[in-house]
């Protein structure tokens, strides 16, 4: 029997950590359409607790970066030896395409929140889910 082939764990690593750091930008900015704001942490006065929005808003960003991070290296480790259909290829390409189409239209619209809390938010957004995205994909490595 011929020996399963397998990607470069650096090749899956890096693939998946721009897949779920994609996501995380994603959810961020529709989050931020809906008003689930990580900018809430830099509004909100020092004597006041954190809004719930904002808190909803991180959990939910390091969530999608983890957990996109986790199937996208446990997808690319199974896809070079032909373990998914190719229907199920397509749905999970469409699905990335509408989340990330939806995210370019809702940020392409006017934004309410104040410009120096809105460049902080999509830098803590990014940062949070790349880390994320790199956890997920180092703990689904690990798990192979």
């Amino acid at each position: 029997m011929s020996e399963a082939t397998t990607f470069p764990r650096h090749l899956v690593l890096a693939g998946a950590i721009v897949t779920g750091l994609l996501l995380a930008l994603a959810v961020h900015m529709l989050g931020a359409r809906y008003g689930l704001d990580l900018g809430g942490l830099w509004r909100s006065g020092s004597g006041t607790f954190m809004p719930a929005g904002a808190a909803i808003a991180w959990w939910l960003i390091a969530t999608v970066g983890f957990s996109g991070g986790y199937f996208t290296a446990t997808l690319m480790h199974g896809a070079v030896s032909g373990q998914i259909p190719q229907r199920m290829r397509q749905f999970l390409i469409a699905i990335g395409v509408l989340v990330l189409a939806g995210a370019g239209q809702a940020a392409s619209g006017p934004s309410t929140v104040p410009t120096l809390s809105g460049v902080l938010a999509g830098l803590a957004a990014l940062c949070l889910g790349a880390v994320m995205a790199f956890c997920g994909a180092h703990f689904a490595l690990r798990r192979i």
